[in-house]
C-alpha cells in the first residue's frame, strides 16, 4: 500500500493533487501545529494584470499550543465575500466558469465556515472528486500519533500497513532514510514539474490554486496535472 499525507492546505495548488493521485492513502495531517504565513489558510488566484492573495483570517492567539483541528475562522472579518468577489474578477470569462462556479458560490455565499480544517477538508474533497481522483483520505487527528517528523511518517505507515510512503521534495531535508529501509518501508521523493497550460490575463503564472486550472481548462484538468511527471505505475515498477 502506498501512503502520503500533508497538513490541511486552503485552495491547494496541483502538486499536492499529483502527490495524492500516486498513493493508496491520503493522511491529512490535522493534528499537527498551525503556521503562519504558510499555506493553511491561504493560496493565490491570477486576475486581470496579477495574482492575489486570498487568506482564509483565522483566531491565532495561543495557536503554538494548538492543534490544526483547534484553529477557528475570524468571521469579523468578511472574508467569504472578499474571496468570492476575486474569485468571480479572476475567472468569470474563463471556460469553465458556468461548470464550478456554483460550487464556489455555495462555499463563500451560503455557507458559514468556523473551523479551518473544516472548511479544507470540505474543499478538497470536493477537488478531488471533480479530478476523478479516488484516494482514501483519513485525518491524523484520528490515529493518535505521537511521534513528529521522520518518525511520525514511520508510525503512520505501521499503523496503516503501508510499505511505500511518498514524501514532497522538502522530505529530504529531514527523512531517515535508514530507519525506514530498516522497518522495511520504501521512499519516494515527489519532484513535481509544473505544467503549462491555456490561462487567461497574459504570461503564463504557474503555483496557483488548483481552482485556476480546473476554470481553464476543465475535465482536461487531471490528466495536464499529471503531465510530465512519475505515475503510480512508475512507483511500483521502480519498487
Amino acid at each position: 500500500m502506498i501512503l502520503t499525507a500533508h497538513q490541511p492546505v486552503y485552495l491547494p495548488w496541483l502538486g499536492l493533487f499529483h502527490k495524492i493521485a500516486l498513493a493508496d492513502s491520503f493522511v491529512s495531517l490535522d493534528h499537527v501545529q498551525f503556521l503562519k504565513q504558510d499555506w493553511n489558510n491561504r493560496n493565490k488566484i491570477k486576475v486581470p494584470h496579477k495574482t492575489e492573495w486570498l487568506t482564509v483570517p483565522v483566531h491565532q492567539h495561543g495557536y503554538m499550543e494548538k492543534s490544526l483541528t483547534d484553529i477557528e475562522i475570524d468571521n469579523r472579518q468578511p472574508w467569504q465575500r472578499k474571496h468570492w468577489q476575486l474569485i468571480k474578477r479572476g475567472y468569470e470569462r474563463a471556460p469553465y466558469y458556468s461548470r464550478y462556479a456554483g460550487f464556489f458560490e455555495d462555499v463563500y455565499k451560503d455557507k458559514k465556515w468556523e473551523n479551518l480544517v473544516e472548511l479544507n477538508d470540505f474543499m478538497l474533497r470536493w477537488f478531488l472528486k471533480e479530478l476523478k481522483i479516488l484516494t482514501n483520505i483519513t485525518s491524523s487527528s484520528t490515529l493518535n500519533l505521537l511521534k513528529r517528523k521522520s518518525q511520525l511518517i514511520e508510525e503512520m505507515c505501521q499503523k496503516s500497513g503501508a510499505k511505500t510512503y511518498i514524501f514532497g521534495e522538502m522530505g529530504k531535508n529531514y527523512a531517515d532514510l535508514s530507519s525506514f529501509k530498516s522497518h522495511g518501508i520504501n521512499i519516494v521523493f515527489q519532484e513535481y514539474n509544473h505544467p503549462v497550460y491555456p490561462q487567461m490575463h497574459g504570461e503564463f503564472v504557474s503555483n496557483l490554486s488548483i481552482l485556476d486550472l480546473l476554470f481553464n481548462c476543465g475535465e482536461e484538468s487531471r490528466d495536464i496535472l499529471m503531465s510530465n511527471n512519475i505515475s503510480r505505475n512508475e512507483i511500483s515498477q521502480s519498487l
